[in-house]
């Protein structure tokens, strides 16, 4: 018999009020099932977890929660280049949601700067995190604390120095031509749909094909969900991360999962070993063919269960529906 609540269909957006903004978020599943609440990466919104992938989650007994962080979807955005908050503030936001939805303690999954809110979140809450999954992340701050640990890859390196020259090639031309120009608005949001695509490329694994319609079906509706696109890709790669906290991770006492993917450009494998070599009791999962990104199909078979079994059998009690 099919239990009609555990569907991933979303209930309808709710809105929760954080400290100085308003978070949309959506709960998928049965409220009454353990929760899982995912934390995106930086430029990313909720949409980029995968419907898929949170429909697998439901139908293994999960409630699952994601939400828009600040600047991000249909979440409260800021003056593109003056976000109002820091790295720390959106670990705070992530207990906020926790509690504000009723979720008790819940299994948090983070991934990259998410993997690092996560960080934070088991720090300075671990009342309200039940387990921790970190994917694709990184001990501490992101370029201040991994001296040790191997820099992004040539190929990505040359992809960040190449948007750069064309930024401020497109700012210079902008100026020889005393303004903005005209743009049919069906063109400028195909332009827009193919920026993303362009975007997500060069993170991906090398080893398989990219999935190119794919992700330009998603940047498609990335692009009609969000409230400002442009503070959602500037913003949230502005934030002041706070004072160092690699060596505080051995006070993580959350049961710890790392996840990573073996051709990651932008962190390296040696990132994942080491951010899980430095929580106590932490378990590391290597990601073939899987380069930064969001867990692609293929790495469900492997993902799914592996969070289904690091999410059970906790002492917490069940929550009313």
């Amino acid at each position: 018999m099919v239990d009609n609540r555990r569907t991933a269909e979303a209930e309808a957006e709710v809105r929760v009020e954080v400290d100085g903004a308003e978070l949309a978020a959506e709960v998928h599943g049965d409220p009454a099932d353990p929760a899982i609440l995912l934390i995106h990466g930086a430029g990313h919104c909720r949409l980029n977890w995968p419907d898929g992938f949170v429909r697998r989650l439901v139908e293994g007994g999960r409630c699952v929660v994601r939400y828009d962080a600040r600047d991000a979807g249909a979440s409260t955005t800021f003056p593109v280049g003056a976000p109002p908050y820091a790295l720390p503030d959106l670990a705070e936001d992530a207990a906020v949601v926790i509690d504000a939805l009723g979720l008790g303690r819940a299994h948090v999954l983070g991934m990259s700067q998410g993997a690092a809110v996560g960080q934070l979140l088991a720090l300075g809450h671990p009342d309200r995190v039940a387990t921790l999954t970190l994917a694709s992340g990184t001990p501490g701050i992101p370029g201040q604390e991994q001296p040790d640990l191997p820099p992004v890859s040539d190929r990505l390196a040359a992809f960040f120095a190449q948007v750069e020259q064309d930024a401020q090639d497109a700012e210079d031309a902008q100026d020889a031509r005393g303004g903005k120009a005209e743009q049919d608005a069906a063109a400028a949001r195909e332009a827009v749909v193919e920026s993303i695509v362009e975007g997500e490329r060069p993170f991906a694994a090398v080893s398989r094909p990219f999935d190119e319609d794919g992700v330009r079906r998603l940047a498609a509706r990335i692009v009609d969900h969000a409230r400002d696109l442009a503070a959602q890709s500037t913003n949230p790669y502005l934030l002041d991360a706070g004072t160092p906290w690699r060596a505080r991770l051995g006070a993580i006492t959350a049961p710890t999962l790392v996840l990573h993917g073996e051709e990651d450009p932008l962190f390296p494998p040696e990132h994942g070993r080491a951010l899980a070599a430095e929580i106590p009791g932490a378990r590391f999962l290597a990601l073939p063919g899987t380069g930064h990104e969001v867990f692609p199909e293929h790495t469900w078979d492997t993902v799914v269960p592996a969070l289904l079994a690091h999410t059970a059998n906790r002492d917490d009690p069940p929550r009313p529906a």
